[in-house]
């Protein structure tokens, strides 16, 4: 009869254990897998990337090495700029943009801020609009559009070119200097152009005497014409008033008369002022009606 071993090693229970049955049924959802898989890598690799870049000395070599790249890139041939050129500028204004934009050639074009150099030469005043480029070979191209002048504004004691729109393109020293534009003259005359280009449009007529156009009051307009005579324009409908002053003037050659002033700010009632001749011989054939009684 054998002995009974009262120490045999107990047998091991081949069911997992609760805890590695749940890894297991997790395992089993494709979100603990990618989390496994991708998530936590991620995670390390930006608490690495954090621990790394809150150090300065780290983050000072980075940027030295970026920097360092930067220009090393920069430098290259292909992306070096050599000349500037301008296309639908005058000379003049040709010679302010490039005393605005001083660069100078060559330079990289990594170091030039286009839309900064393209808002500089937009505040030129006899500029429209502006738009740069940089071109294959080297070039820096500029196109501009610039501000055709439409009338020279007398205000005050100074003289400046204005285009369709009323916005300053340059200033003059004397009216002769551009005898082929119409001259408008007061305060507030800048903000009325487009209604005072109409005017000249409509007084061709009357070109050989006009002398330009008078803002009164910045509301209204009087016509300046030779033999110091003025046609006083209504506030609104100013450019019938005009035509039917001309009209009346073609028909009865008034403005040919001793006429002074033409009122016509009051619809329907246009009111003529004689000059000081009229009035003087008017006063004279009345006395002589009077003495010949």
């Amino acid at each position: 009869m054998q002995p009974v071993n009262t120490h045999e090693t107990p047998r091991r229970d081949p069911a997992p254990s609760r805890l590695s049955y749940r890894i297991q049924r997790w395992w089993l959802t494709p979100f603990f897998r990618r989390l496994v898989r991708q998530g936590l890598p991620a995670f390390a690799m930006v608490f690495f990337g954090l621990w790394f870049w809150n150090d300065q000395e780290n983050r000072d070599v980075i940027n030295d090495k970026i920097a360092e790249i930067r220009q090393s890139v920069a430098e290259r041939p292909e992306f070096m700029v050599k000349v500037m050129t301008i296309n639908g500028a005058s000379v003049e204004l040709g010679d302010d943009i490039r005393e605005v934009l001083p660069v100078d050639f060559p330079v990289s074009s990594f170091d030039l801020d286009l839309e900064e150099m393209k808002g500089t030469v937009e505040k030129l005043d006899a500029v429209a609009t502006a738009e740069l480029h940089v071109r294959p070979g080297g070039i820096l191209q500029l196109e501009v559009t610039e501000r055709i002048p439409a009338v020279i504004w007398r205000n005050r004691a100074t003289l400046e070119l204005l285009d369709a729109e009323g916005r300053r393109v340059a200033a003059i020293v004397r009216r002769t200097d551009r005898r082929d534009l119409p001259l408008v003259v007061g305060e507030g005359a800048d903000a009325a152009v487009p209604e005072a280009l109409k005017l000249f449009a409509v007084s061709r007529p009357l070109e050989a005497r006009l002398r330009g156009l008078i803002r009164m009051g910045e509301r209204r307009w009087d016509v300046a014409l030779l033999r110091d005579q003025r046609i006083m324009l209504p506030e609104n409908g100013a450019l019938a008033a005009l035509e039917s002053a001309i009209a009346l003037d073609q028909a009865q050659d008034l403005l040919a008369r001793d006429v002074s002033h033409f009122d016509l700010r009051k619809s329907g009632r246009p009111t003529l002022r004689v000059g000081d001749t009229a009035i003087e011989e008017f006063h004279r054939i009345k006395a002589l009606n009077v003495g010949g009684q």
